[in-house]
């Protein structure tokens, strides 16, 4: 899988993270780009000899640049270089909207600004365009309100991702707890172990999952 498909398979883990902000201040639109931008760097920086799934180490990158987005008030420096493509991108997308009647690729897009993808999206972020990323429409755009199965979904995707990032031990507790919905002395005998000893694990677990989520 090269770079643009992984970028374009993982949509759903920025509209995951984007989500879980919403309603906080900073426009969804604004979300989900800063949250694009943090998948683009993922993807650039994902070493697959490390063993990790690429969501695993997508979702804290993309968490990431959002947050950053509101430590920086919602808003973001932006050079004159960067406005400049900004508005070459807007015009692009415009255009593009016209003639098809849909959205362009960012990496249709990028190719014709002849910058690389993280660069347009980027552009995209500070003109505030809607774009799709993977120009499709089974990939949602941003433009459209979600329903609340849908804001479901996402919470399931990322409470997904941070379990898969736990040792085995730790998500065979949480399975055994929460999924199989065990009491913690029958946890406890499944995993050989005493009802104390879950108690004190399910509580540290709980919270790491917990700062993971924030």
């Amino acid at each position: 899988m090269d770079r643009n498909e992984l970028i374009e398979q993982n949509l759903r883990l920025v509209h995951a993270c984007a989500h879980r902000f919403e309603g906080k201040g900073i426009e969804y639109d604004d979300l989900y780009s800063a949250g694009c931008v943090g998948l683009i760097k993922a993807a650039d920086r994902f070493d697959r000899n490390k063993g990790f799934r690429f969501s695993t180490y997508a979702v804290p990158v993309i968490l990431g640049e959002i947050k950053q987005l509101f430590r920086s008030g919602g808003s973001v420096k932006v050079s004159r270089s960067l406005q400049e493509l900004s508005l070459r991108a807007q015009k692009l997308c415009e255009s593009y909207r016209a003639e098809h009647d849909g959205e362009i690729a960012i990496t249709d897009l990028a190719e014709q600004l002849g910058v690389d993808v993280y660069q347009a999206a980027q552009a995209l972020s500070v003109s505030k365009a809607v774009l799709s990323l993977s120009g499709e429409e089974e990939s949602g755009g941003v433009d459209v309100p979600v329903p609340s199965p849908e804001e479901k979904l996402t919470e399931r995707l990322s409470l997904r991702e941070v379990i898969n990032a736990l040792s085995d031990d730790e998500r065979m507790l949480i399975i055994q707890r929460y999924y199989r919905h065990k009491t913690q002395q029958q946890t406890a005998d499944t995993l050989g172990t005493t009802q104390v000893q879950i108690s004190r694990r399910e509580k540290k677990i709980l919270l790491k999952m917990r700062a993971m989520l924030m």
